[in-house]
């Protein structure tokens, strides 16, 4: 009878457990997001909401974007901007933050999920629950008018729902969150070689049609009206000089202010600050080859050990962090995806990670948006920037460790 009770309130337990975590992380989301509206967060502000309205008011006015006008964003981010600009123009921006904040109370419930699914501890849910509650306390106002909320959030439900075992509809989903901002790209391989090694080579053939499908239902019209408009977005993308807040850039600056003789060009194109000049492009070039090299060292690790739930978070954080840490162009708001992934990470290296993200998070507060320009007149606040990047490649560092362990594998899944 006693056995009997137990084993019937243990998943009451649980759900309280869950129930309880969430609670107190959307609370802390709420109380961060509000103190973003307050002296001194609210004083000075650099902002993407009036691109964003544009966009959402050409949309409402009947014009198609990538044909009647540039557009700089994958096709999956438009309804984020259209939403907004169905409500009154004056309330375009408090419109967005309110989606934003949706999307960052979704995100905050899918890691929940997900860190439920991996039988995480009561300490590490309420732990992770804190952390995704007060991140934007951390990181700062950028979280208020940047769109990517929506592609982590995505990014989330993707990892979540392959974790719960229901991975076609987890690859689909990723496929939307590809569509939305390219970087959840990244996720693909390891989760492929999840699949196939839980459910058999056909499963995962079929997740990677049902990623294509999605990626297809959303890309190809828009390919088939504008193939040039479309095409020009990806081409500005990809062919961005090196930012001036990446590794890179960094170290050239930090190189200017020990030595003074090399002397960095800043230029703003491609809707950022960058830094131009054969050396900096030289710069660019290395670290594309280094992310490349290092992201399939990250797949390589995971494919050659056992397939586990664990594992996969932890593969799934570190090809996020090595693609935003070396990457030749690194905004503020990157950090926001890496929020609904490190946090995954159990034991003491998760205990590293998120403390590395969380100073990473932090000093990249101390700088943007309030040192911004000081940075880019190439004052002493360059420091900070190469600070925050070391902390990503330290993090990625540790994460690649966490996916190099060889836990024993958990059972085939049918």
């Amino acid at each position: 009878m006693v056995s009997a009770q137990s084993e019937s309130s243990s998943p009451s337990a649980d759900t309280v457990r869950l129930l309880l975590a969430l609670a107190i992380g959307l609370g802390l989301l709420a109380a961060s997001w509000g103190a973003l509206h307050l002296p001194p967060f609210d004083r000075y502000q650099i902002v993407d909401t009036p691109v964003y309205q544009e966009y959402g008011e050409a949309m409402t006015a009947g014009e198609v974007p990538y044909r009647d006008f540039e557009v700089e964003y994958p096709p999956a981010a438009l309804p984020v901007f259209w939403l907004p600009a169905l409500g009154p123009e004056e309330h375009y921006r408090s419109i967005f933050e309110a989606l934003m904040w949706i999307c960052a109370a979704a995100m905050l419930a899918l890691v929940v999920r997900s860190l439920a699914s991996l039988g995480a501890s009561p300490r590490h849910l309420l732990a992770a629950a804190v952390f995704v509650g007060l991140f934007p306390l951390a990181l700062g106002t950028v979280v208020l008018t940047r769109y990517d909320l929506w592609p982590a959030a995505l990014t989330a439900a993707a990892l979540a729902a392959v974790l719960a075992g229901r991975v076609r509809l987890g690859l689909a989903v990723l496929g939307l969150a590809v569509a939305a901002k390219i970087y959840p790209l990244v996720l693909l391989p390891s989760l492929l070689v999840y699949v196939a090694r839980r459910r058999g080579r056909k499963e995962a053939a079929a997740c990677l049609g049902a990623f294509v499908a999605m990626l297809v239902l959303v890309v190809v019209p828009f390919a088939l009206i504008a193939p040039d408009g479309l095409a020009g977005s990806v081409e500005r993308q990809v062919g961005r000089p090196l930012q001036i807040e990446s590794l890179g850039a960094a170290v050239l600056q930090a190189a200017h202010q020990v030595d003074g003789t090399y002397v960095p060009s800043v230029v703003s194109t491609h809707g950022s600050q960058n830094l131009a000049g054969s050396l900096p492009d030289a710069f660019a070039t290395v670290q594309t080859v280094l992310q490349a090299a290092a992201l399939v060292a990250v797949w390589a690790l995971f494919a050659r050990g056992p397939a586990t739930p664990a594992r996969l978070a932890a593969a799934s954080a570190a090809s996020a962090v090595v693609f935003v840490a070396l990457g030749k162009v690194l905004s503020p708001q990157f950090l926001i995806w890496l929020v609904p992934l490190v946090p995954l990470v159990a034991g003491r290296i998760g205990l590293a990670a998120g403390a590395l993200l969380g100073a990473a998070l932090v000093t990249t507060h101390l700088w943007f948006p309030t040192r911004y320009w000081d940075m880019v007149d190439l004052e002493p606040a360059g420091w900070l920037v190469l600070v925050r990047d070391l902390l990503l490649v330290a993090l990625a560092v540790v994460l690649v460790v966490a996916t190099a362990r060889r836990e024993r594998a958990g059972p085939r899944t049918a």
